[in-house]
């Protein structure tokens, strides 16, 4: 085959000796951290390839080589842990039948709105729940809070105007 070189024999002498003295430790640490002795394999080849290609590891004592090689293995582990492979993501043509609503933007405007009224004076505040959020009309809220129906209009208008201007302050109308 043209472009690839046969590998001396003395490569070969030094790469058994390579996984001689390297492969079982760096295979014990992969299946400590992962559990999968099958898997185990695959980074340990993988490993012990990468020190191969890699002349300036080749030329290091044996015990930098190893921590070398087993912070090698631990990179490949988490980068096989971060995988989408590895989490079992599958995308999906079609999206689920019964998507449920997010009940987060409902939850920050009751919010919005309870600071809002809180900003009320208690008369105001009394008129504009009676009205809007009690569901009652002005003749109604009149006779519930005691007061006459002119009133009742009066605190609603002041009312809902100073709500609009606590909704501005917190950005949520114009």
């Amino acid at each position: 085959m043209r472009g690839v070189r046969p590998v001396p024999r003395d490569d070969d002498e030094r790469l058994g000796a390579l996984f001689d003295a390297h492969a079982a430790p760096v295979w014990r640490y992969v299946v400590s951290l992962t559990g999968d002795r099958a898997g185990a394999d695959d980074v340990v080849q993988e490993t012990l390839l990468r020190a191969w290609r890699n002349p300036r590891i080749l030329a290091q004592e044996p015990s930098t080589m190893r921590a070398w090689m087993i912070t090698v293995a631990r990179h490949l582990v988490i980068d096989e842990a971060r995988s989408a492979r590895r989490r079992h993501e599958h995308p999906v043509a079609d999206l689920p039948e019964h998507a449920r609503d997010d009940d987060t933007d409902a939850l920050f405007e009751q919010i919005l709105i309870e600071e809002a009224l809180s900003t009320l004076s208690p008369d105001h505040r009394a008129a504009v729940v009676t009205t809007y959020f009690g569901g009652r009309s002005v003749a109604q809220a009149a006779v519930e809070l005691d007061i006459p129906e002119g009133t009742v209009k009066s605190r609603l208008h002041y009312g809902l105007r100073a709500m609009r201007l606590a909704l501005q302050e917190r950005g949520v109308t114009r």
